[in-house]
């Protein structure tokens, strides 16, 4: 961290060094964004096909018994092996894992298209959703990029209250089965994943500077980089769709 914090550092004087530094970091997220628009236009023609073109037999096939619980746990599966199994990520591997939970998150949110698409004004709702969803995400994201306050010391609180948020969606799917514990849940994910975008921006700026010159290891930043701000607009998105399209 000592090392990240040294090579943010700012400099003094605006010499060509300083001005391929920038490029690089420009380029680097850009990239990042790139492959992150394309994970969630890939999502986003799944969970079409899933929920309204292909037969209803094999949307609920695909979303609900054993194979819809497979499907949806799935990519914390991959994420959860993946971290372990692959300390020193090559390419390749990186977008296995990344293509692997985008294809997956998509096809489970084929449940969310087959439900809304039977409402009146359902996918108006989910469209306001996600418009919503880009301009937050946007603005937050932008504001973890420009921001000069460090706002490293979040992480450890923002990642413990993902794994509360997950554990206590799973208890209430399962057993409590509440609504008001949903929306208190929908909530503080909502807050959580607001912070983790800003947090996850900051920390992939900083990482640049870790790897400037590794094209390996920035190919591989660029895509686990997209995966985490993928996920947390995925994420937002659920929990502002779900606050969203309540009575």
């Amino acid at each position: 961290m000592n090392e990240l914090n040294r090579a943010y550092s700012p400099q003094t004087g605006a010499g060509p060094m300083d001005m391929s530094v920038n490029e690089g970091l420009r380029s680097f997220m850009l990239g990042v964004y790139n492959k992150m628009a394309l994970g969630l236009l890939l999502t986003a023609g799944l969970a079409y096909a899933v929920g309204a073109l292909v037969p209803e037999s094999v949307t609920l096939t695909l979303l609900t018994g054993p194979l819809g619980l497979v499907i949806m746990f799935a990519p914390l599966a991959i994420l959860f092996i993946s971290s372990f199994a692959m300390r020193n990520p090559s390419p390749l591997g990186a977008n296995l894992v990344y293509w692997s939970v985008v294809s997956l998150i998509g096809i489970s949110m084929g449940a969310i298209v087959y439900v809304y698409a039977r409402q009146p004004d359902g996918m108006l709702i989910v469209s306001k959703a996600f418009l919503t969803t880009a301009i937050a995400f946007g603005g937050l994201s932008l504001w973890g990029y420009t921001t000069k306050k460090d706002i490293s010391g979040w992480g450890t609180f923002l990642i413990m209250g993902v794994v509360g948020i997950i554990v206590a969606s799973i208890l209430n799917m399962f057993l409590f089965k509440s609504s008001m514990f949903h929306m208190m849940i929908s909530v503080a994910g909502l807050l959580l994943f607001a912070g983790l975008t800003a947090w996850d921006t900051q920390r992939l700026k900083n990482m640049y500077f870790a790897i400037e010159g590794n094209a390996r290891a920035v190919a591989v930043a660029t895509t686990y980089g997209a995966l985490s701000l993928y996920l947390d607009f995925v994420n937002m998105f659920q929990f502002i769709l779900s606050l969203m399209s309540r009575d």
